[in-house]
């Protein structure tokens, strides 16, 4: 792995000509580190991603690689730096695993020299981090959505990159599947030191995988830092127009937002049953009966 980058943005404005979309936005991302970015749909945050990325030029503000602006680098350059996994990638049809993850070492050729037994040793080592090897060589059409967004992942970590950014990568998995993913993200970190930054819709995901978040609103951040000095009822009411309890994760002692619905009572459900005469103790298999 090369050496940690530092990603940053400077006064930052992304539009799509019909307004801006992210706004005067300054952030730093922590390095080393696994940072979500949260908020209401619409408010940026795959907008934002995508500027990071050099997906999108910005209409003012920089977007800085190692303090240097990334659309005055070469592509190639910052794609050995900074790996994109965008939010429902297509892969070409009939295209074998192996084949897909081998594309994530294009920016370490050229058509001068390409070191084919680094190539192979870093997609082999990308397939087996990601527990994909056994489907080497099944066709990418073939695997199920939790497989998919593996072999994904390992086209990107093939890449080799010092940050990864991901829009939304547990977009249409099932829980299991998107526990296994973000647990992927999170060995990968804490192994190989990757800085790690993802899209996530789901609050109570990224206050248990992040280290960092950064919750926007309208374009820009509301706040960011620990998830444990974030996520608060406050911040959920503003980022989400959401009236909540905030309790402690049970399992991972991370925040966890409990929403207090609009259309349903709170209130407890009045008591149908009659407790028992006291002194009675209730067999356990009487319970079932």
């Amino acid at each position: 792995m090369s050496h940690l980058h530092q990603l940053r943005t400077e006064n930052l404005c992304l539009d799509y000509g019909t307004g801006q979309v992210v706004q005067d936005l300054t952030l730093a991302i922590p390095t080393g580190g696994i940072t979500a970015i949260v908020g209401a749909n619409g408010c940026g945050k795959s907008t934002l991603l995508r500027g990071m990325a050099r997906l999108m030029r910005p209409s003012s503000g920089t977007v800085l690689l190692d303090g240097k602006d990334v659309h005055a680098q070469h592509s190639r350059q910052v794609a050995r730096q900074l790996g994109i996994l965008p939010q429902s990638p297509v892969a070409p049809e009939g295209i074998m695993v192996a084949d897909l993850v081998a594309r994530g070492r294009y920016p370490h050729q050229n058509w001068l020299h390409r070191d084919e037994a680094q190539d192979a040793q870093a997609v082999q080592a990308a397939l087996a981090v990601t527990g994909t090897a056994e489907l080497a060589q099944r066709p990418v059409d073939s695997l199920s959505g939790g497989q998919r967004q593996r072999v994904w992942v390992a086209m990107a970590l093939a890449q080799d990159p010092g940050i990864l950014l991901l829009d939304e990568p547990t977009t249409f998995l099932d829980v299991s599947h998107q526990l296994d993913v973000l647990d992927l993200l999170a060995d990968l970190n804490r192994t190989s030191g990757t800085t790690v930054v993802m899209v996530l819709h789901d609050l109570n995901l990224a206050a248990r995988y992040a280290d960092h978040l950064v919750v926007l609103r309208d374009g820009q951040v509301l706040t960011h830092g620990a998830p444990a000095e974030v996520v608060t009822p406050e911040v959920v009411a503003e980022a989400f127009a959401l009236t909540c309890q905030v309790i402690e994760d049970p399992v991972t002692r991370t925040p966890m937002v409990v929403p207090i619905s609009r259309h349903r009572s709170t209130a407890p459900a009045p008591e149908t049953a009659t407790a028992p005469p006291a002194g009675d103790a209730l067999d356990p298999k009487e319970i079932h009966s």
